[in-house]
């Protein structure tokens, strides 16, 4: 499990994350969302300890990511693909992260295969590497220490539709083996296919969180009647606001037992009632963000 509580960093009068606080369990694929500058990555630094906060706490497996005795081997971990030694070859990157974890050296054949590195492309300087190649050289090495929990900041960038369904169906195995997944990305589709958790963070702060589908549900109720002015009246006088729609019908701002009652009690037939249909993680993310990129502040 990830915990993160009240966490706060401020670069002086700067105040990049805010009193952050939310939770990736086992068994889920937590996707962590926000426009560019809204504190994702500052966030995630500090839960790997990389950057220090101001305040609050971090935890990963119940502690501090720096009080893990040998945290490659418990937590994959992949910020910044292009962070490798450009001038050593896939193969080296993995065999050197391998030796310094005492991880059996026959595990770096066995990521290269799962991310879809060919031995020619392992012997290949990572220099000459493709932004997709790094990617999956970077994902290789996250799950080289057979972790218990993978953070991953945009590790579908560069990866073409193949790689990211192959991304996709790794991620879901991971959670469906009981491993923990917290995952920020850009590829807002791609994170309503894979995730089942959301955490969305906007200047700073936790603007939503919780279940996908419980924050993808939209409040309210459509309802279609022989007469629809007069639905409306009876609801607006049954204190629940309500709007005809240019398609036809009624949107209501409540559930759909108390339309039924508002129209029945007015003697208003209705001839259709259902909850609000589900939006898309876009526009969910567009009404929480709207107006809050920025750019954001490291270290």
């Amino acid at each position: 499990m990830i915990t993160v509580e009240h966490l706060t960093k401020r670069y002086g009068p700067v105040v990049a994350v805010d009193d952050v606080s939310f939770t990736a369990t086992p068994g889920h694929v937590t996707g962590f969302l926000g426009p560019n500058g809204a504190g994702k990555s500052t966030t995630m630094r500090m839960m790997c300890g990389l950057t220090p906060a101001t305040s609050g706490t971090a935890r990963v497996l119940g502690v501090p990511f720096a009080a893990l005795a040998n945290p490659g081997r418990r937590v994959g971990v992949l910020l910044d693909a292009s962070a490798q030694h450009a001038g050593r070859t896939g193969r080296e990157v993995l065999t050197l992260a391998a030796l310094l974890t005492g991880v059996d050296r026959r595990r770096v054949d066995a990521v290269l295969d799962l991310v879809g590195l060919t031995e020619k492309e392992a012997a290949r300087r990572v220099g000459s590497y493709s932004l997709g190649m790094r990617q999956r050289l970077g994902i290789a090495s996250a799950l080289l220490g057979d972790p218990e929990v993978l953070i991953l900041d945009e590790p579908a960038n560069g990866l073409d539709p193949a790689g990211i369904r192959w991304m996709r169906d790794l991620l879901q195995d991971f959670a469906a083996h009981g491993g923990t997944v917290l995952l920020s990305s850009h590829l807002l589709h791609e994170i309503e296919q894979v995730a089942d958790r959301l955490v969305v963070i906007g200047r700073g702060r936790i603007v939503a969180q919780g279940a996908k589908d419980d924050l993808l549900r939209r409040a309210g109720t459509f309802a279609r009647s022989e007469d629809d002015a007069a639905l409306v009246a009876a609801l607006t006088a049954a204190g629940i606001t309500a709007e005809p729609l240019a398609t036809g019908g009624v949107d209501a701002q409540a559930e759909p037992a108390a339309v039924a009652r508002a129209a029945s009690a007015a003697g208003v037939v209705v001839t259709e009632l259902r909850a609000a249909d589900s939006r898309g993680l876009e526009d969910l993310f567009l009404e929480l963000t709207a107006g809050d990129a920025r750019e954001e502040v490291s270290a």
